[in-house]
């Protein structure tokens, strides 16, 4: 590999401008592209299959108007009071004219909802009263009804006792002597009384009757309204205090009904009522709107990240000497981001891509790229010094520090690319741009450093360097190639200071022991860590999200900025009534759960099928009740005729993409931590190397997760770090940050330990050639963190809250692992296993191939080479 990197490199310098013009056509096809294919990032990010989504596609077509996106926006009067009636008809006239955009369906008036609420309470109060005098109707009816009863009674028993008169009467007259028919004929006028008093007695009970079936369909409705009644006043009872007016109506919350669902909202849809509400002036009336409204694609590139590029090119300055070589790294670093994270942006149209992923490839294609250039020309540099000529120089560094280039770069690549296996979309094609973008700035380094270094010629280096390598050329010329300052990169050329010294026992027990303890203690708070996704609460404070998120919560509530909805199915052929009673019964149980503070209906679909309601939390969308409430939910059984219980939302699907990414964590962290043992063993032919910079990675590793989660999770330093409020850390960065630093501490690693590898196996002792390896590698180890560090730093105070703690995480992690895992805590390690660390089983040398990645072969056929020319002229 060295030789044919060589090869490389030395054809990239004997065509520099052949190589620079393709890079460049390289850069503008990818600018081309993105402007002609690009599409539109996502803000808002998901992951298919969720519990989540799988009730929000039903949402979408059961209830499709429900399942539009939705933006609120708060109303706050600026001087504490009421509003007034003209405050209410401008906010009215503003919501009309919000309807009237393209990208809105509807718009909600809180002042009209809130009257419609207070209707709706008089009606049921109403009804209770109309319920109430139908019952005291319906007593009097009855009481009547028993009254006619008995006076029926008493009229029968009356009739009777005339019949029995005129009976005896005619028995009496038939004893006298008269005939039967004589004496019934006598009787006949007091029978036909007798007769058609019966015959009334007849028509009044069924009179009665009628009356009696009346008042039975009376009662029938009476309860019938009863029970609806009792429905309507459980949902009041269960949405009990939920408004879009604040109790001292100084706060109203408005609704902007989009006519797409959220994941389909363009940024210039949200722009566009943007820009209406910001031309907005209500005297007296601040208008806040909420994140669903105000959230755009952030600015990739910002003042902080600009600052980190700067602090960059000081470093590189310091180190390299000149202008025009500390602008190669710069330039590298731009050619790569610029094919890369632009060209990936061209992808946008075609895959689903959210803002993040493009700035996660700037970060790394920026940072690797300054770096690998900079191994390169510091390696060129050594070289010119030593008295070696340009073109030689060029080919040389390029096999042998570029070789070093090509394994750390394919280790992180490698590492970002088993993003994949976690089998999250969105996380998978992070790694995959970051990949490209890192693959891309290694075959800069390898092919445009060159050419550039060609450029320049000998101006690699400072007239006062080269006037002082002249100097020693010409006097020590024979012995020239041998020489090296501390800061070359001697691992690659096999050569040391013969009076370097091993460090003492008691250094070396101390060092290990204070590095470990170090790394424990920054690491204690990562077994605290809880993993969520940002909400307006970590937007900067004085934001309109900000702001619309904490007066929602100070007027309504912290559970109205994360609402849950709650869906369930219903029997076939459900009536509209008993679908009713279902939802009320259902919302009932649920205002009952725990950590629950309201229940509001939000009807059902056309067949009755499947109802919904909204669920609004006692604490915040990003609180440990709010995330047991959701689980408690999907496990509730319903005690009522529904079944299945269903939950969405954001609140839920943050839950949902936070869980998808905890359960992937450990199998992702066993297959890096694995490549990073089978890596580590095949370059450097040990089994006890591999496992102290396994180790290290580990403890930077959680370390790192240790100080996101004091700063960011338990608020420490907010006012430094501009944490607005506290709050779980982001569900991806751990995976992130494994993936990241992995790649870079192995390319730390590699730099320290190859030097200690060479010292040892050309007749060093095992504790003196960690000392040697030590100090040819640790200038360029150092430049390159500080650089890696400034980079990501930058983004500490990006526009993004996601990329804040992203930037955070890489920037404390990289500083860890190269200051005190790489430069403090290995070396100590290494001095204390000795010769131990270098053993490896005869069996397994034979079969592990010898990469070569110091590139010693290239070295010695170059040095002989050399030597044989030196030779022949002589």
């Amino acid at each position: 590999m060295a030789k044919l990197l060589n090869k490389l490199g030395l054809g990239a310098a004997a065509r520099p401008w052949t190589v620079l013009i393709s890079w460049l056509a390289l850069v503008a096809i990818a600018v081309i592209s993105f402007f002609t294919f690009g599409g539109q990032l996502q803000s808002t990010i998901t992951i298919p299959d969720t519990p989540t989504v799988q009730v929000t596609d039903r949402l979408e077509e059961e209830f499709p108007d429900a399942a539009k996106g939705t933006g609120p926006v708060v109303f706050r009067t600026e001087d504490g009071s009421e509003f007034t009636d003209e405050q209410k008809n401008e906010i009215g006239d503003l919501l009309t004219d919000l309807d009237e955009l393209d990208a809105v369906n509807e718009t909600v008036n809180p002042f009209d909802t809130e009257e419609q609420r207070q209707d709706q309470i008089q009606e049921i109060e109403d009804g209770q009263q109309q319920l109430d005098d139908g019952e005291e109707k319906l007593a009097t009816g009855r009481e009547e009804l028993d009254d006619a009863r008995e006076q029926l009674s008493a009229t029968e028993q009356e009739l009777d006792e005339g019949q029995e008169q005129v009976d005896a009467g005619i028995e009496q007259a038939v004893a006298q002597g008269i005939p039967q028919e004589a004496a019934e004929q006598q009787a006949a006028p007091l029978q036909e009384q007798i007769d058609q008093g019966r015959e009334q007695l007849e028509q009044a009970r069924s009179e009665l009757a009628t009356q009696e079936d009346e008042l039975d369909e009376a009662e029938q409705e009476i309860e019938t309204n009863r029970d609806q009644l009792q429905d309507a006043q459980d949902l009041l009872d269960a949405s009990e205090g939920f408004s879009l007016v604040s109790e001292d109506g100084t706060t109203v919350e408005a609704i902007i009904m989009f006519n797409k669902p959220p994941l389909d909202i363009e940024e210039e849809d949200r722009e566009g009522v943007m820009a209406a509400l910001e031309e907005a002036e209500i005297d007296g009336v601040e208008i806040l709107p909420t994140q669903q409204v105000s959230q755009t694609i952030p600015q990739i590139i910002g003042p902080t990240e600009i600052v980190g590029m700067v602090v960059a090119a000081i470093v590189l300055f310091i180190m390299l000497g000149t202008f025009v070589t500390a602008g190669l790294p710069l330039l590298n670093a731009l050619v790569g981001v610029g094919v890369g994270a632009v060209g990936s942006l061209a992808f946008s149209s075609v895959v689903e891509m959210v803002s993040i992923t493009p700035v996660l490839g700037i970060m790394l294609g920026s940072a690797v790229g300054i770096d690998y250039a900079l191994f390169i020309i510091n390696r060129h540099r050594q070289q010119l010094k030593s008295g070696m000529d340009v073109r030689t120089s060029i080919g040389l560094a390029n096999g042998t520090a570029g070789t070093a280039v090509l394994f750390a770069g394919s280790t992180v690549v490698i590492a970002l690319l088993a993003l994949g296996i976690t089998g999250i979309p969105f996380l998978g094609l992070m790694g995959l741009v970051g990949g490209v973008c890192v693959l891309l700035a290694v075959l800069v380094a390898l092919t445009l450093t060159p050419a550039m270094l060609s450029f320049i010629g000998p101006r690699a280096l400072s007239k006062k360097e080269r006037r002082k390598r002249d100097e020693q050329h010409s006097s020590q010329a024979k012995h020239s190639a041998e020489e090296s300052d501390e800061g070359s990169s001697s691992q690659i050329t096999g050569h040391h200071d013969p009076q370097t010294q091993p460090m003492s026992w008691t250094r070396a027990i101390v060092t290990a022991v204070a590095s470990i303890a170090v790394l424990g203690i920054l690491a204690i708070p990562a077994s605290q860590m809880r993993l969520g996704l940002p909400d307006g609460s970590a937007e900067p404070e004085g934001s309109a999200a900000y702001e619309s998120y904490m007066a929602i919560d100070d007027a309504f509530g912290p559970g109205r900025n994360g609402p849950l909805v709650v869906t369930a199915d219903l029997e076939e052929d459900t009536s509209d009534d008993d679908a009713m009673t279902i939802t009320a019964e259902l919302a009932t149980q649920i205002s009952e759960m725990d950590g629950v503070d309201q229940v509001v209906p939000a009807g059902t679909n056309d067949d009755n099928s499947i109802l919904a309601l909204q669920v609004v939390p006692e604490e915040g969308p990003n609180e440990p009740s709010t995330e047991d409430l959701v689980y408690e939910l999907r496990d509730t059984t319903p005690e009522t005729n529904a079944s299945d219980l269903g939950v969405a939302g954001m609140t839920s699907g943050f839950i949902d993409i936070s869980d998808e990414l905890a359960e992937a964590l450990p199998v992702y962290l066993a297959v890096v931590v694995g490549l990073s043992l089978l890596i580590m063993i095949v370059v450097f032919r040990s089994l006890v190397v591999p496992l102290i910079a396994t180790g290290g990675f580990v403890l930077s590793c959680l370390a790192s997760m240790g100080g996101v989660v004091a700063i960011y999770q338990w608020g420490w330093l907010d006012t430094i770090f501009q944490v607005s409020t506290p709050g779980p850390v982001l569900s991806f960065l751990p995976t992130i940050l494994i993936g990241v630093l992995f790649g870079l501490a192995m390319d730390y690693q590699l730099f320290i330990s190859t030097g200690m590898r060479e010292a040892y196996v050309h007749g060093s002792d095992a504790r003196t050639a960690v000392m040697q390896g030590f100090k040819s590698g640790r200038s360029v180890v150092t430049a390159a963190a500080i650089i890696m560090i400034s980079v990501f730093g930058g983004f500490i105070f990006a526009d993004d809250v996601m990329i804040r703690p992203i930037g955070f995480a890489l920037a404390f992690g990289v500083l860890l692992d190269a200051f005190v895992v790489r430069l403090l805590l290995m070396p100590a390690l290494m001095h204390l296993v000795g010769a131990g660390a270098w053993w490896f089983p005869k069996w397994l040398d034979k079969i592990v191939p010898n990469v070569d990645v110091e590139g010693s072969s290239l070295d010695e056929e170059i040095s002989r080479k050399e030597k044989d020319d030196a030779t022949a002229q002589a």
